[in-house]
C-alpha cells in the first residue's frame, strides 16, 4: 500500500485487521506513532489472546527524525523466590512451558507502554489511556469473531491448556475449541483495561490490579509475589546498531536475540549477493543465520549477567572473520533445534514521520495458560526459557531476566528512507527479518512482495533442516538439496514461518506499508 504524501497523515501495519483500525482511528485523532502503537497493541490482547496480551513482555524502537533512536525494554525478571531449587525439589528437570510453575517472570509490557508515552508527551501526545483503550475495550466487552489462527492455536496446544487455571472458562466454549468466526467476549478483561484506564498503567505493578493479579498467582500455585510486580520497572536502553552500505539498522538489545538479527545481516552483506529468491539469496541468508544464532546461543541473556559486551561482535574485525568462514556452496552443520513463539509486532509511522517498531508476546500459545478470571489476564510462560543447569548461559535465578526471543528491527537507509519491520516467529524472527529487509532494502522489492515472497527458515524439528514454503521456485530447492541442506517442505503460506509486517516512509513523506497474508492484518492510513 502506498500512502501519497499529499492526502495522508500516518500509517499502521499489524497482524489482525481491528488492531490496525483503532491505530489508525488514533492517528486521526491526532494522535502520535506512540499512542496508535498502544491502542493497536491493546486491541491486539483482546483480539489475538492467543499471542499478546497484558500478561507478556514487550520492546520498542522509537525513531523520531534527526534524534538517535530510543529503545524500550518491556521484560520481566524471575521472581526474588523463584530460582533452580524451586523446581529440582519438585522433581523436575526443566521449568515447565504451562501451568502456574510457568508463570514466574513478572509481565512487563504495560510498564513498556507507560514509558513509551512520556516520549509520547514530549512530542505534544495528549490522547487520554481512555482514548487509546477505547477499541479494545469495546471489542472485548461486545465481541470479536475468533480468528482461525486462534481457533488453530486453541486445539493444537488444547491439551496441555484445558486444565490450566481459568483457561477453559474464559477461552473454550462448553469446554471445547471455540470455532474460526465464532463471537468471543471478555469482559473482565475489558474492565481492567478501563480500570487502567482510570487509574494509570502503575496500578498494574503497584495498585489495584497488582493485588488481584498476585492474589491469583499466588492462590494458583505461582511463585511469584505482590513484591516482584512493585519492584519492576521497564527501562529504555539504547538500540544496537549496525552500519552498512545501505544505511544503519538498529534492534534491541540482550536479553533480546535483537544482536542476533544484526549480525545475520552484517555477514550477508559481506557475501556481495546481487539478486533476490536465488540460491545466494537463500543460501547466504541460511549460513549466516547460523553464526549468528551461534553467538545468541553462547552468549545472549540478562545483560547484567553477560561477560562480553554485545557490540564486540558487532566490530568490522569480527564480522569480516566470521563472514570469511562461510562455504558459498556448501551446507555447514546445523545448530540445535529452535524455539516456537507466539508473538505479535507491529509498526506506527505518523505525519511527522515518526517511526515506531513494536513486539509484545506470552511466549508460546495463551503462554502459561493461567488465566486470571478476575481481570482476565493471561500470564506468560517467557520464565520456561530459563534452564535449570548452573553452567547454562540462561540459568534459572531469582530477579533475573530470561533470554527473549523477540526483537523489533528499525532501519535509517542512506537514500533517505526510514524503515520498521518484524515478525512473529521466535527463534526464526532474525532470519526472517533478514528476508523482509533484503528483499526490500537491497534488492528493490516493494515492501508487499518482499513480505508474501516465499520464506525459509532453520527447522525447529529436533533432526534439523531447512523449512521452506512450497512457493520457493523448485531450482532452487534442488540446489539446495545439493549444497547439502535438508529441507522440509511447509505449506505455500505456512504462519509458523512468521506473521511479518513492514512500513518504509521516504524523504518525501510518503509511506509504503505491507501485511503479512499469512497473518489476520492489514495495512490503515489516511
Amino acid at each position: 500500500m502506498l500512502n501519497s504524501p499529499m492526502a495522508h497523515r500516518g500509517m499502521v501495519t499489524s497482524p489482525h485487521h481491528l488492531a490496525s483500525q483503532a491505530g489508525l482511528a488514533v492517528l486521526r485523532d491526532g494522535g502520535t506513532a506512540i499512542e496508535a502503537a498502544i491502542a493497536c497493541a491493546a486491541t491486539l490482547g483482546v483480539v489475538y489472546p492467543h499471542m499478546t496480551g497484558l500478561g507478556g513482555d514487550a520492546f520498542w524502537l522509537i525513531a523520531e527524525p534527526g534524534k538517535p533512536p530510543i529503545s524500550i525494554d518491556g521484560s520481566g525478571a524471575s521472581g526474588a523466590k523463584v530460582d533452580a531449587e524451586l523446581y529440582r525439589r519438585l522433581g523436575l528437570a526443566a521449568v515447565p512451558t504451562r501451568g502456574p510453575l510457568a508463570a514466574n517472570t513478572v509481565a512487563g509490557a504495560v510498564s513498556s507502554w507507560q514509558l513509551a508515552l512520556d516520549i509520547s508527551a514530549h512530542w505534544g501526545g495528549r490522547l487520554p489511556l481512555a482514548r487509546l483503550f477505547e477499541d479494545a475495550v469495546f471489542t472485548a466487552r461486545d465481541g470479536f469473531a475468533v480468528s482461525r489462527h486462534q481457533a488453530d492455536a486453541t486445539l493444537r496446544n488444547l491439551a496441555a491448556l484445558k486444565g490450566q487455571p481459568g483457561f477453559a472458562d474464559q477461552f473454550l466454549a462448553k469446554r471445547k475449541v471455540p470455532a474460526a468466526g465464532s463471537i468471543m467476549r471478555l469482559p473482565a478483561l475489558a474492565a481492567t483495561l478501563e480500570r487502567l484506564a482510570g487509574a494509570g498503567l502503575d496500578d498494574f505493578y503497584r495498585g489495584e490490579v497488582a493485588r488481584s493479579v498476585a492474589a491469583g498467582l499466588a492462590a494458583f500455585g505461582s511463585p511469584l509475589r505482590a513484591e516482584d510486580l512493585a519492584r519492576h520497572r521497564g527501562m529504555r536502553r539504547r538500540p544496537l546498531s549496525l552500519g552498512l552500505p545501505s544505511g544503519t539498522l538498529f534492534n534491541t538489545a540482550p536479553p533480546t536475540q535483537g544482536l542476533a538479527s544484526l549480525i545475520l545481516l552484517g555477514l550477508f552483506q559481506r557475501l556481495g549477493v546481487t539478486e533476490a529468491d536465488g540460491f545466494d539469496h537463500v543460501h547466504g541468508l541460511i549460513e549466516a543465520a547460523k553464526l549468528a544464532y551461534g553467538v545468541r546461543d553462547a552468549h545472549v541473556t540478562d545483560p547484567a549477567r553477560m561477560s562480553i559486551h554485545a557490540t564486540t561482535y558487532l566490530t568490522d574485525g569480527i564480522l569480516d572473520h566470521m563472514a570469511a568462514g562461510i562455504d558459498r556452496h556448501r551446507a555447514s552443520p546445523l545448530p540445535g533445534a529452535g524455539n516456537p513463539g507466539d508473538t505479535v509486532w507491529l509498526g506506527v509511522i505518523d505525519g511527522q514521520g515518526r517511526a515506531v517498531s513494536f513486539i509484545q508476546s506470552l511466549f508460546h500459545a495463551f503462554g502459561s495458560g493461567v488465566t486470571l478470571a478476575e481481570t482476565g489476564i493471561v500470564w506468560q510462560c517467557r520464565g520456561s526459557s530459563f534452564s535449570l543447569d548452573p553452567h547454562h548461559r540462561n540459568v534459572l535465578e531469582p530477579r533475573r531476566r530470561p533470554f527473549h526471543t523477540l526483537s523489533p528491527g528499525l532501519a535509517r537507509l542512506r537514500d533517505g528512507r526510514t524503515m520498521v519491520y518484524g515478525t512473529m516467529g521466535g527463534d526464526a524472527q532474525p532470519l526472517i527479518q533478514a528476508e523482509v529487509f533484503t528483499r526490500a532494502a537491497l534488492f528493490g522489492q516493494g515492501l508487499q512482495t518482499a513480505v508474501s515472497a516465499p520464506r525459509w527458515a532453520l527447522s525447529r524439528s529436533q533432526d534439523g533442516g531447512i523449512l521452506v514454503e512450497s512457493r520457493l521456485d523448485p531450482a532452487v530447492v534442488d540446489r539446495l538439496r545439493q549444497a547439502g541442506h535438508r529441507i522440509e517442505m511447509a505449506g505455500a503460506w505456512d504462519s509458523g514461518l512468521g506473521h511479518a509486517g513492514a512500513l518504509c516512509r521516504r524523504g518525501d513523506g510518503l509511506i509504503e506499508g505491507a501485511a503479512d497474508p499469512r497473518s489476520d492484518g492489514s495495512v490503515a492510513g489516511y
